[in-house]
């Protein structure tokens, strides 16, 4: 199959969305298709004004790109939200033979605003405000809207968002798929558990309010009154480490190590220099820090929605709990760095649950999605 994938976001395989789309096309040109995969850079090159319409400029100029040469590729693969443009065209105007739009969701856009509002009244996420909501509302979810119901097939990455977008948008079955996001072999790697009191912590990911950063500091401020000479490494953060310590009261401060920035080929190695990882995500897709970690057999601590709890049983391969809950955080980090027969027991039972998320099997999902639209498409 002729197949192109396109996301709105740049060619950054550091990226959660980039790295997304950058494993599927090595796997599927793995498989013989050809691969063409477009991202933000590509297509945009000065940089978009307003910049709160770049998704919107995005998806024009994507399906712009498509209808100078329709009969290029045979599936155009597209993230939400910027596939809203092609379907709506593709329903509206566009003629028998063009490429099927399938598309690929993170997660719910309806989980996203819930989990935000909360935050809102305890006085935190402050880019969230009324008018942030109001926006979100007529500008972003409408977008996802007409991604989902234009889409002839989808793929999204947990269980969550795939219910909600069959209930709320009343896709037949059959037609959305549940396709888990992957890990790369790379971190499938040997480790030696310590039978000492574990003392450090690990977080990959943004700085985010979205990704519990509040709860995360107020866990490891617990913690660390407890356990003599706890550290957090916070790493991947995109945020000057000033920014992040200043979340931290100021005697914990220096247990706080930042790294904005990892190169893609060095984050295997600080996943093994750590003993747990936590992450306190209000709301995600399927994160692939998360999974990563899970590969290289660290126990973790993470929350107990979207698609952290379609991957951790809590118990049997990591630990669950409430979200923006920092006391019931704080208790699991305790746990795992008191018992070093648990934290074992939950890092090599999480590596082997991660042998069934390699990029080669979920990708072997989405090109059934592919050979599915591709079929329905001719008839």
């Amino acid at each position: 199959m002729r197949i192109l994938i396109a996301t709105g976001v740049s060619r950054q395989k550091e990226a959660g969305a980039a790295g997304v789309v950058l494993n599927h096309a090595q796997e599927l040109t793995k498989r013989g298709h050809s691969i063409e995969c477009w991202f933000l850079d590509d297509l945009l090159k000065q940089p978009a004004r307003p910049k709160r319409l770049e998704a919107l400029f995005f998806a024009r100029a994507l399906t712009k790109r498509i209808r100078r040469e329709p009969a290029k590729f045979e599936i155009v693969n597209i993230h939400a939200p910027w596939g809203c443009v092609y379907g709506v065209w593709k329903k509206l105007f566009g003629k028998p033979g063009l490429p099927p739009y399938v598309m690929t969701m993170q997660g719910s856009e309806e989980r996203y605003v819930r989990a935000m509002s909360l935050e809102v009244r305890k006085g935190r996420a402050k880019n969230f405000s009324w008018r942030n909501r109001f926006w979100h509302r007529i500008y972003h979810q409408t977008m996802y809207d007409f991604s989902i119901k234009t889409a002839d097939y989808g793929a999204v990455a947990n269980r969550e968002a795939w219910i909600c977008v069959e209930l709320k948008h009343k896709r037949e079955p059959g037609l959305i798929w549940y396709v888990p996001n992957g890990v790369e072999e790379v971190f499938f790697i040997p480790r030696t558990f310590s039978h000492e009191i574990a003392g450090n912590l690990l977080y990959v990911g943004t700085w985010l309010d979205r990704k519990g950063v509040h709860y995360l500091a107020d866990a490891f401020a617990l913690a660390a009154g407890k356990i003599a000479g706890l550290r957090l490494t916070v790493a991947g953060c995109s945020a000057p480490a000033e920014q992040v310590r200043e979340m931290f009261p100021a005697e914990l401060r220096d247990r706080v190590n930042v790294i904005p920035f990892v190169k893609r080929e060095d984050i295997a190695a600080i996943y093994a220099e750590h003993d747990i990882f936590v992450f306190p995500s209000l709301v995600e897709g399927m994160p692939l820090t998360l999974l990563e970690a899970m590969a290289t057999a660290m126990p973790v601590v993470t929350t107990n929605t979207c698609g952290m709890a379609d991957v951790v049983e809590d118990g049997l391969n990591g630990l669950l709990v409430p979200a923006a809950d920092a006391g019931k955080l704080a208790e699991s980090i305790e746990r795992l760095c008191y018992s070093a027969e648990l934290r074992k027991r939950l890092g090599l039972a999480g590596q082997e649950t991660m042998r069934r998320y390699t990029w080669e099997r979920v990708t072997e999902k989405l090109e059934t999605i592919f050979e599915l639209a591709l079929r329905n498409n001719r008839n």
